[in-house]
């Protein structure tokens, strides 16, 4: 009975050590469980595992990384519960910048990322929307940053900052139109590009000008000046000339051309010139006869006095007290005449009537100037004779 029950304890024993060992090895296994969260790209999933490293985690989950790839904990990092792994997939866009296609690596989701990226001014013009994902883009990625560009028109310039890429299209935004004879000069630094075709580039720190040019054509009829021919006559006396032939203007059928740039006018160009009408030259004709000299015969003497009765005796006592009675006399101190008058005082008194200068003029009307002059200020302009002669 003894050795039965010790059976019996000995079963229960074995039983019950069992059981602690299995409930033992599922805690041991549960507690060696961690969950981790995996994002790839933004999207998530949980996962449970015993992998010690993140390596075995991905391997586990058949997640293969590109050298490009971006993941948030190194691949030897060890695993730890509540763990968040995010993976951001390389992906090649084609872009085409400013003109320029280029492939572009990239662990960005959107294209907002993407421009990010690369560090582009702001009011860059993209060919598609910024919250576009990465991974849905089918075609290229145009981006045109802007341009700061000067524009002279009509002398008068502007600073632009544009996304636009030709001359053209800058031209349309800024509602500048080209006539048919316009020049667009295009110049970067030193170097000037003149008359370019609108279809050229825009580039950074162009200095782009539009010269509004107009062309004028016309035809019209000018004379053509006659020449003057002159010949010597041995009948004709010495000095003279008389004309032979007279002379006549011919007349030219011109067309010209004139072309105005911005507002200012050129030299006149001859397109064509027909002479319609020949000029006839002048023939005139010289004298080379040499004529006798006549000796003339002059008076020995010239009377300077006033004629017998012209002036009273009053003016002619004056008149010999101040210039020895010499009418025409002219000594160069400032004085002319028989009376002795200044200039300015012969103009104010309307003596240039008469003659430039009082020596110039009659006795009789330097006397009618002097009358005016004695009206304004008496015997007074000639102090010195007129109180000799008792005449104040």
């Amino acid at each position: 009975m003894t050795h039965l029950l010790k059976n019996r304890w000995a079963k229960y024993l074995v039983q019950a050590l069992a059981v602690a060992l299995v409930i033992a090895g599922t805690v041991f296994y549960i507690a060696g469980q961690k969950s981790i969260t995996i994002s790839v790209d933004g999207e998530s999933k949980v996962v449970t595992t015993r992998a010690a490293t993140v390596a075995s985690v991905l391997e586990q989950q058949d997640i293969t990384l590109d050298e490009r790839d971006e993941i948030s904990v190194a691949t030897d990092a060890p695993v730890v519960d509540a763990q968040n792994i995010e993976i951001k997939r390389n992906k090649s866009v084609q872009v085409n910048l400013d003109g320029t296609e280029r492939v572009v690596h990239t662990t960005g989701m959107t294209v907002a990322d993407l421009v990010e990226e690369l560090d582009l001014e702001k009011g860059a013009e993209i060919s598609m929307d910024e919250s576009q994902n990465l991974a849905a883009v089918a075609s290229d990625i145009e981006i045109i940053t802007p341009k700061a560009v000067t524009l002279q028109v009509d002398k008068k310039k502007t600073e632009v900052s544009t996304t636009a890429q030709t001359v053209k299209e800058l031209l349309a935004e800024e509602n500048v139109s080209l006539g048919n004879d316009d020049e667009v000069n295009v110049k970067v630094k030193k170097d000037t590009e003149k008359d370019v075709e609108t279809s050229t580039k825009i580039a950074d720190g162009q200095q782009i000008e539009v010269i509004k040019v107009s062309i004028k054509t016309w035809d019209e009829t000018r004379d053509i000046a006659f020449e003057t021919e002159k010949v010597k006559d041995k009948n004709l006396a010495k000095g003279k000339t008389k004309v032979e032939t007279k002379g006549e203007k011919g007349e030219r059928e011109l067309t010209l051309r004139q072309e105005t740039r911005n507002g200012k006018k050129g030299e006149e160009e001859v397109l064509k010139a027909k002479v319609t009408k020949k000029p006839v030259a002048e023939v005139v004709k010289v004298g080379t006869k040499e004529e006798k000299k006549e000796e003339k015969k002059e008076s020995s003497s010239k009377s300077t006095k006033a004629p017998s009765g012209s002036v009273s005796s009053t003016w002619a006592a004056l008149a010999k007290c101040e210039s020895g009675g010499n009418w025409s006399i002219n000594t160069g101190n400032g004085y002319y005449g028989g009376l002795q008058f200044s200039a300015s005082s012969w103009r104010a008194v309307g003596g240039t009537k008469y003659a430039p200068l009082p020596h110039q003029a009659t006795p009789a009307e330097q006397v009618a100037a002097a009358e005016k002059l004695r009206a304004s200020g008496g015997w007074g302009h000639w102090p010195a004779c007129s109180s000799k002669l008792g005449l104040r």
